[in-house]
């Protein structure tokens, strides 16, 4: 880990967003002499990047990186996480959480290409995002200086912060009304601070959504819609094969318009404590149901069960940083096996913020007819039932049985 004195070049994860316009002086003041090097995952926030680049560059930035992601996020991220069923707190389709190991890597990437000499980012020192860019980070470059300025700096609040913006002459497209902190990628916005930050309080959904709407502002029709998957990966949307990244998008517009996806979540973060926030899903939530209804289908009993077990604990992987680990590997390793017959389509009816099924099919489905049906079938003898039964409550039988020997003896 190197001094102050002997840090010539940061690089620095940057959005545009309040904390890091922020840091970008603050580090010019701080590390005289440094250059600064920005770098912009762009994970499908949509931002301008001309914007972001005249914005960097005027707040003392001397080069700007924005590096598309948006496929790698999709592919290598969200996929394995929505194949393996991952909610945290059987919940939250993990957003913001999917997307800092990636942004962490490429930031990495750069420090090497140009030989810098720490990585900065502006995660506060209460949150999951600081444990998740540093974990990444050490399993890449262990041995690289990070700067956390939440860490050290005065600026105790965002507040502070728009005051050193101001006088610094930072531009900055908020206020102190709209002050909430989100996080937006193709996959999810959340939404934190200001009066939700009290659980006591409904949510302003007028004021704060931005991909959809509320269910009762949504159409009084239902929609329909099919997709389809080969090996536990979506292919295609109404029978039209797409890029994922494309079919995403379109499913945010198609889930945000029926108010698909809105989540109100008290959680237990990483460092201790709970906090509240509102997510936006609505792609995310569509495609994790119709997975989900798929598999009822497509796995046998035990390993949908167990799948269903290691869900939470791959969850819990992805929301506490360990991205880059042999474990969250070998579950990647795992969930792909549990993948090879999830093939085949399904058919959704979106209705006012809720999904239902509306057919399944799959040239590998488990699900007979016949031996289900209560009509006459030829291939289950309900006799054979009865030995089974004597079989399989043998253990409670002979329990019972000392039991009732005990009390006569006593």
């Amino acid at each position: 880990m190197k001094n102050k004195k002997e840090i010539n070049k940061i690089v620095l994860a940057y959005s545009g967003g309040l904390d890091t316009s922020v840091i970008i002086p603050w580090l010019k003041e701080n590390y005289p002499n440094c250059e600064i090097i920005a770098v912009v995952g762009d994970v499908g926030q949509k931002d301008d990047a001309d914007k972001l680049k005249e914005k960097a560059l005027k707040s003392g930035a001397s080069k700007i990186y924005i590096e598309d992601l948006k496929e790698e996020f999709v592919n290598d991220y969200i996929m394995p996480a929505m194949q393996a069923g991952a909610k945290y707190e059987n919940c939250y389709l993990l957003g913001t959480a999917l997307a800092r190991p990636v942004i962490a890597k490429r930031l990495v990437e750069i420090a090497k290409k140009e030989e810098a000499d720490a990585i900065c980012h502006g995660c506060t020192g209460k949150g999951n995002d600081q444990v998740r860019f540093e974990l990444t980070i050490k399993a890449y470059m262990p041995n690289i200086t990070v700067i956390a300025p939440w860490r050290t700096w005065e600026l105790k609040s965002r507040e502070d912060e728009i005051d050193y913006a101001e006088k610094h002459n930072v531009p900055l497209e908020i206020t102190r009304q709209t002050n909430y902190s989100k996080d937006k990628n193709i996959w999810h916005l959340s939404h934190e601070g200001l009066d939700l930050e009290s659980p006591a309080n409904e949510p302003q959904y007028d004021k704060i959504l931005e991909l959809g709407v509320t269910p009762e502002k949504a159409p009084d029709k239902p929609t329909y819609l099919e997709i389809s998957f080969e090996k536990g990966k979506p292919v295609a949307l109404n029978g039209n094969k797409i890029p994922l990244v494309d079919m995403i998008e379109q499913l945010n517009d198609i889930g945000g318009k029926n108010g698909i996806g809105i989540l109100d979540m008290v959680e237990n973060r990483l460092v201790g404590m709970k906090s509240r926030g509102i997510y936006e899903t609505p792609g995310g939530a569509i495609l994790y149901k119709a997975h989900e209804l798929l598999e009822t289908i497509c796995l046998d009993k035990d390993t949908l069960q167990y799948k269903q077990k290691l869900g939470q604990d791959f969850a819990n992987q992805t929301y506490n940083g360990k991205w880059e680990t042999t474990l969250t590997k070998a579950m990647i390793a795992f969930v792909n096996e549990t993948q090879k017959t999830v093939t085949g389509n399904v058919k959704l009816k979106l209705y006012k913020g809720n999904i239902t099924a509306a057919g399944m099919t799959s040239p590998y489905s488990l699900y007979s007819e016949q031996t289900a049906s209560f009509g006459e079938d030829e291939d289950y003898n309900q006799q054979d039932s009865a030995g089974f039964i004597n079989l399989f409550g043998l253990p409670i039988k002979v329990q019972a049985e000392m039991q009732q020997k005990v009390k006569g003896e006593n």
